[in-house]
């Protein structure tokens, strides 16, 4: 809050007005678009424009002035900056309405993973899901995707100290195995659950990176098993979760 008339810069703010003016349907501007616009005189939206020319926001062809790519760092920087929970939502909803299915985002806690966020279609779990549940994470598609993450050791301990009690006929209870299936997903890139956590539950998982590489989170798109065989879920879901992979890394500091 601004105590005095001092604690405003307007040239910033005039700086910001200008920038607010380029967009999906005004990509080039010239001088007077952007007075008219704004509302600043011609002078100060010139001076505006050249400094932005001056620093690399934006190419200027001696009449239209358009946004160059270097102008994506400022809403980057504030996309990176918020919780990730609510960053993730929206590509949550978007990737669920693409492909019918629910689909959600959770990180590692111990042996459990926790659901930061999730776009449900249908319930398709006897137990309903939400931001705050709470699953195993060594017979999850999200949890394993978060073991494969760790070093070895790490992943083992892990496991080791799990609940490893069957919930369904097709659960995994030997910890061998459980990190031989880690392995995979560590060298596929993907983890893909059939029926482990409840009967006529299946899913499928991918890691979610930040700009350094590093995973952060990960995401996966559950469905009823009469909707796809475990064998069908990589060529039908696979490429929507790369692609939200890939978004996200984008803008995840």
């Amino acid at each position: 809050m601004m105590n005095k008339p001092t604690d405003y810069i307007a040239s910033l703010g005039k700086g910001l007005q200008v920038i607010e003016c380029f967009g999906a349907e005004t990509p080039r501007l010239t001088i007077t678009e952007v007075a008219n616009r704004t509302g600043l005189d011609r002078a100060t939206a010139r001076r505006c424009l050249l400094t932005l020319y001056q620093l690399g926001y934006a190419e200027f062809d001696g009449k239209f002035f358009t946004a160059t790519p270097r102008i994506l760092r400022l809403g980057m920087g504030a996309l990176a900056s918020l919780p990730l929970p609510q960053l993730v939502q929206p590509w949550l909803d978007q990737l669920s309405d693409q492909i019918g299915e629910s689909a959600s985002v959770s990180i590692l806690d111990e042996t459990e993973i926790v659901y930061l966020a999730r776009a449900a279609q249908r319930r398709v779990m006897s137990i309903g899901l939400m931001p705050g549940s709470r699953l195993p994470a060594h017979c999850t598609s999200m949890g394993r995707v978060l073991l494969a993450a760790l070093p070895v050791e790490e992943a083992r301990g892990l496991v080791d100290r799990s609940d490893l009690s069957p919930r369904t006929a097709h659960s995994l209870t030997d910890p061998d195995e459980i990190m031989g299936r880690i392995a995979e997903v560590g060298r596929d890139g993907y983890a893909v659950i059939d029926q482990e956590v409840e009967i006529g539950l299946r899913s499928i998982a991918v890691p979610v990176m930040n700009m350094r590489g590093e995973v952060v989170a990960a995401l996966n798109i559950g469905l009823a098993a009469t909707q796809a065989e475990a064998g069908e879920l990589v060529a039908r879901f696979q490429a929507p979760l790369l692609k939200v992979q890939a978004g996200l890394q984008r803008v995840l500091a």
